[in-house]
């Protein structure tokens, strides 16, 4: 017949000679100490769960004295009753995807379908916080003070950035909900840094500058792809990825396909004179077997041609030559609307030429047409203004005689 367990009986039960021997608990049934052939001592339970014998281990002793196993063995007991099984779920833990396991998923599985440029910038962000930091906790473990944790830290030194990591976590929550590796996003409610448009607008001056120093930099193949972001106002990722046969010479467009566009669709641009004559010049120089219009210096091991993938260092030197300050290479693209605003094109046709899917995106270029209403309404008041003074005849706008 089974004893009460003591702290001192635990201690004097001897160590079988091979495998492991138990001695159950009086108390509560299922409860015991499991000694093995080394001495070593832990409390379990046994019980049934899905028709299933399973024995879960409690803890060591002496680390668990008798009460503090009996007090669990009971606890357990009370959660089998309710339907769970304490093994299952322990297993399930052990088992559960990790961060890490969710980065891998989500590099192999989801990336491939974003542009070429997204999908490296999610990779470095992957690779510089979110692996090293989250990598070996479980996926369903992760909580919102540990994400705040990290914004917080990355934000002092680089707010963008941060807000960026959070925005990467954020979506592969979302993947995470999706794998049923837990059921809510724990991004939500982490407030973001404050960010201010950088809206940068070369000058006319300062176009002609760099245009100069285009012309002469030794990097010949960088400097002209920069020449045609600034000829042409598009993003930098379908500039360096165009190929030669997106170019239509004969009706003078230039057709980006939907996988180089940032709002997923074929994007049919018309091409001034001096970009058809960049592009035409490029074509007399270039390797006839090369697909690529920027094609990298390097060549993959099988022999074939990659893209042009960075221009920061052509970039740079650059814009030290021309004397630019505080100017990035995305700010061509506002300089080339600025332009177009400039020259009183309205919005609709501005976004159609950047390849703007949202009225809303273009709008942010509104205030670039005062100087053009100004000079508007001036033309009225001079008109109505000369029509008080000398009583004459009024002309409309149009310039006809009423």
């Amino acid at each position: 017949m089974a004893d009460r367990l003591t702290d001192n009986q635990v201690k004097a039960i001897e160590a079988p000679a091979t495998g492991n021997r138990i001695t159950y608990d009086a108390d509560v049934k299922g409860f015991g100490l499991r000694v093995t052939s080394a001495g070593a001592r832990a409390f379990i339970l046994n019980y049934r769960a899905d028709g299933r014998e399973r024995r879960i281990t409690i803890g060591s002793f002496p680390d668990w004295s008798v009460k503090a196993a009996r007090d669990e063995a009971k606890a357990l007991k009370r959660r089998i009753d309710q339907g769970e099984d304490p093994m299952q779920d322990r297993q399930d833990k052990r088992d559960a995807k990790t961060v890490a396991d969710l980065c891998d998923l989500f590099e192999e599985d989801y990336l491939p379908s974003r542009r070429a440029s997204t999908a490296e910038d999610y990779k470095s962000l992957i690779r510089l916080y979110i692996r090293p930091r989250f990598g070996k906790m479980k996926v369903a473990a992760l909580r919102h003070t540990d994400i705040a944790a990290l914004h917080r830290e990355i934000k002092r030194r680089a707010p963008y950035r941060a807000n960026r990591m959070l925005a990467v976590v954020s979506t592969m929550m979302g993947v995470a909900i999706k794998e049923g590796w837990r059921e809510d996003n724990p991004t939500k409610g982490v407030e973001k840094a404050p960010e201010e448009k950088r809206e940068r607008f070369l000058s006319p001056v300062e176009i002609v500058n760099l245009a100069e120093a285009l012309a002469v930099h030794p990097e010949k193949i960088s400097a002209n792809a920069i020449r045609l972001l600034l000829l042409t106002g598009a993003r930098r990722g379908e500039v360096l990825s165009a190929t030669w046969d997106q170019f239509d010479v004969a009706s003078e467009t230039w057709i980006k396909p939907s996988s180089h566009t940032k709002q997923k669709k074929q994007h049919k641009v018309p091409l001034s004179a001096p970009a058809l004559a960049l592009i035409a010049d490029m074509r007399r120089d270039a390797d006839a077997g090369c697909p690529y219009v920027f094609p990298s210096a390097k060549t993959s091991k099988g022999g074939t041609y990659e893209p042009l993938t960075e221009i920061k260092r052509t970039w740079a030197s650059v814009c030290e030559a021309a004397g630019l300050k505080g100017v990035r290479l995305h700010d061509l693209r506002h300089s080339y609307a600025s332009v177009l605003a400039s020259a009183g094109l309205s919005l609709p046709i501005v976004g159609a030429l950047l390849g703007h899917s949202q009225p809303r995106t273009t709008a942010r270029y509104a205030h670039l047409y005062d100087d053009v209403l100004r000079a508007a309404t001036e033309r009225v008041g001079a008109i109505v203004t000369g029509a008080g003074k000398g009583g004459g005849e009024v002309v409309p706008i149009t310039g006809r005689r009423a």
